[in-house]
């Protein structure tokens, strides 16, 4: 099961270091807030006004993430600010608090970025704490039950939610990629 722990934290950082990562240097603050959509949600100042789609603004500071209960159907498109807030937050963050010992977060106390420099350095914080979370497992908290903080992984282990979580970043950090492509070949 050591060596399992290991190949979970592979299967992340693999992504992670040769592609994800390496795919967001560079991106300005106008790419970051670039709404690619009619009324996308995206992470915006309190001051400016959100979209008929949005019916909850959340963040701690200036900044706040857009989105909506229940959400709308179709869901809007996102814009590579709420992808990474998403990813810091709802996906890594929370997490990190629930299984790691990782400071309480959610939508509504966090700080939300206002600057693409400010989300990556969110991004590689949450990364980082992450993946030495995932590297501390042994094969005993790998087997054991989430517990509620994971509502309806709960019952499942620890080894189901972590490749959840590996998943939902890779998912996410590609679908960044791609408004990238979008924004590089002037789709805007």
């Amino acid at each position: 099961m050591d060596d399992l722990t290991e190949k979970l934290h592979e299967q992340l950082d693999w992504h992670w270091q040769a592609a994800a990562r390496p795919r967001l240097e560079g991106l300005s603050d106008e790419e970051y807030r670039w709404e690619p959509a009619p009324g996308a949600w995206t992470v915006r100042h309190r001051d400016e006004p959100a979209p008929s789609t949005v019916t909850i603004r959340a963040g701690a500071g200036e900044w706040l993430v857009d989105y909506a209960l229940p959400e709308p159907d179709p869901a809007p498109v996102t814009s590579i600010a709420w992808r990474l807030a998403h990813v810091v937050v709802g996906v890594l963050g929370a997490r990190v608090h629930s299984h790691f010992g990782g400071r309480p977060m959610t939508y509504d106390d966090w700080e939300h970025a206002g600057t693409a420099e400010e989300s990556l350095r969110q991004l590689d914080e949450a990364y980082a704490a992450w993946s030495a979370g995932v590297r501390s497992l042994t094969p005993q908290t790998l087997a054991a039950p989430v517990g509620p903080a994971e509502g309806h992984f709960a019952a499942e282990p620890m080894l189901t939610l972590v490749l959840h979580i590996n998943r939902e970043v890779i998912h996410h950090l590609s679908e960044v990629a791609l408004l990238r492509d979008l924004w590089a070949h002037g789709l805007r």
